[in-house]
């Protein structure tokens, strides 16, 4: 445990972009599973909404890298003009997970795009472990929750193999960091 001095991150290349979308998978999954129960949900997120971040306008991907060996990967989007930058996707490898990486991942992105004045990122309202990670240990505030009683108007539900909403997908929390 501890603060990582040697994560860095790495632009991924499109061919590789499979790749981490399957270990992004990998490492998503079990908080459905742990929360919902074992069913064939099929690949979470789905492909299309990792695809879609991963071409969207400004969007860059990464790998997390500790002493040579991926860890994770981030993918952001980038606005120049105004500043205003999303998290799109933030994952680590199971291994890899609770041991301080992250947040030096993390500080790392935004080393990497110091002219950010404000982040913000979504997480599902199951996730605590990301509710806890996001405030406490990179300084997000949750700003918004979305659900039943305060839908957010944009939102497309993911279908799961089963033809059923997935699990989860309807509540989350919408979290921004104002940078200095």
């Amino acid at each position: 445990m501890g603060a990582y001095t040697n994560v860095s991150l790495v632009k991924a290349r499109p061919e590789e972009y499979r790749n981490i979308m399957l270990s992004l998978q990998e490492a998503f999954a079990p908080a459905v599973h742990e929360t919902f129960g074992r069913c064939d949900y099929g690949p979470i997120p789905p492909d299309e909404d990792v695809q879609e971040a991963f071409r969207a306008p400004g969007s860059a991907v990464y790998h997390v890298v500790l002493n040579g060996e991926r860890a994770g990967g981030v993918v952001v989007r980038i606005n120049e003009k105004s500043g205003h930058n999303m998290l799109e996707l933030f994952f680590l490898s199971p291994s890899f997970q609770g041991k301080g990486v992250g947040a030096a991942a993390w500080q790392a992105v935004e080393a990497m795009y110091p002219n950010t004045k404000v982040w913000e990122t979504v997480t599902p309202y199951f996730e605590k472990r990301n509710i806890h990670f996001y405030v406490n240990k990179c300084g997000f505030h949750i700003v918004e929750f979305f659900n039943s009683c305060h839908k957010d108007p944009s939102l497309v539900v993911p279908l799961c193999r089963n033809g059923l909403p997935m699990p989860g997908m309807d509540e989350y929390f919408l979290f921004r960091k104002n940078m200095k």
